[in-house]
């Protein structure tokens, strides 16, 4: 085969690589964060005594759960504007990250809720809580502490899911490494050095997240 590695030329844009990844970092982190308190309150929907918050809850997690991330970030950054809303790349990337988590997050946390046994707001009551302050005080810590694992696979999927937004150019670390491709003609060195960021990025954040799962985990 004629083809000889020289891994030179990613040595020299190093650094557009990890700016590359920085800003896939902080569009997940943002995204996922909204995305949460998001899919939090979807979640208490779902399972409302009050039909319109069921169907409207139900609507939004099953229409977002079937349109592909891609879609759902060109009809912001390209369609939005027809409609007089216009974002910058960043910014509509976000948006649409975020709403797109929320679904996602809003099943997970669903099963969350159900899980909790009705006896513990019945507790929550006896001693004179409100609603409000049982799903605060009570139902969302035993909550996070459940879902903990399954809400981990989903955040890391969803920084992966950062990558798409290579497709309206916004210069996060997928879109660099096509860069240096295009530039360099160096295809097994660019996207080999992206997949080893991509997989050390993941590994850190998942032993960060099971960090987390054990200090927060229900004592058995």
């Amino acid at each position: 085969m004629g083809y000889h590695l020289d891994y030179a030329v990613i040595w020299r844009s190093l650094h557009d690589l990890f700016y590359g990844l920085g800003l896939d970092l902080y569009m997940a982190l943002f995204s996922v964060a909204l995305g949460s308190l998001i899919g939090l309150v979807v979640a208490f929907a779902l399972v409302s005594k009050r039909k319109l918050f069921r169907v409207l809850s139900g609507a939004y997690v099953t229409f977002i759960r079937n349109i592909p991330l891609m879609i759902i970030i060109l009809f912001i950054y390209f369609g939005l504007p027809d409609a007089g809303f216009t974002f910058g790349e960043i910014p509509s990337f976000i948006f649409a990250l975020t709403i797109y988590a929320g679904a996602y997050i809003a099943e997970v946390f669903r099963g969350g809720i159900l899980a909790i046994h009705k006896g513990v707001g019945e507790a929550g009551m006896a001693i004179g809580m409100s609603n409000f302050q049982i799903i605060v005080h009570i139902k969302i810590p035993l909550l996070i502490r459940s879902v903990m694992p399954a809400l981990s696979n989903v955040y890391i999927s969803l920084f992966k899911d950062a990558s798409v937004a290579a497709v309206i150019a916004v210069p996060e670390l997928t879109f660099q490494t096509r860069r240096i491709n295009l530039e360099t003609f160096r295809t097994i060195e660019a996207w080999s050095s992206a997949s080893v960021l991509y997989v050390a990025s993941c590994f850190l954040i998942a032993f960060m997240l099971r960090r987390v799962e054990r200090r927060v985990a229900i004592p058995k």
